[in-house]
């Protein structure tokens, strides 16, 4: 009997000892499981905003490109085009046929679907972007009078400069970081 009372006192002594072992080593577990989602989701969504293309002036509602859009086209697409681990995940343009002929060059080079949503569904676009492209690079192909409202939208920028009626080669490059605020840098495609 006292033999086995010398073992649970014995046991009992160690409990106390290995408990806060145990609890540190679970909240080790629990940090490291934390570091790794944290370091995971940090990811930054990449959009590429751009007017469409030079339009043909053939006096329609819903032109064409014209030959100088068609090249200028064919240089977006060698800028974006990048390949599987560089390029563009998504394209986006409104229901006119010039934003579709300005993504053609890229959609056909990279196998990337067009998705296609109205001119003035911008709450839908920055929807669409923001959650189910998040950490993705995508391509928007919109229209003078709302590039500047997407770059605000997406890029949290106070003053977007309009675009001009001759102007074509305005490129806008935002970064949506996971847990920051978004930056944006403008180029000029010649």
């Amino acid at each position: 009997m006292i033999g086995r009372m010398r073992k649970e006192y014995a046991s009992l002594r160690r409990r106390p000892f290995l408990a806060p072992v145990w609890i540190l080593s679970i909240g080790a577990i629990i940090a490291l499981a934390m570091a790794a989602w944290a370091f995971q989701a940090a990811t930054t969504t990449i959009v590429v905003v751009t007017r469409h293309a030079d339009k043909a002036a053939d006096g329609t509602d819903d032109p064409p490109l014209s030959p100088a859009g068609i090249e200028r086209a064919t240089r977006l697409a060698a800028l974006v085009g990048g390949g599987p681990e560089f390029g563009i995940n998504a394209i986006f343009v409104t229901q006119y046929r010039r934003t579709n002929e300005t993504a053609r060059p890229l959609a056909t080079a990279t196998q990337v679907p067009v998705i296609t949503l109205k001119d003035d569904d911008l709450a839908g676009l920055e929807d669409r972007i923001t959650h189910e492209f998040r950490g993705k690079r995508v391509l928007v192909v919109a229209h003078s009078d709302s590039v500047p409202e997407i770059v605000k939208r997406l890029g949290g920028a106070r003053e977007v400069p309009e675009i001009a009626a001759t102007e074509y080669g305005t490129v806008y490059v935002i970064a949506i970081p996971r847990w920051n605020r978004p930056t944006v840098l403008r180029l000029s495609l010649p």
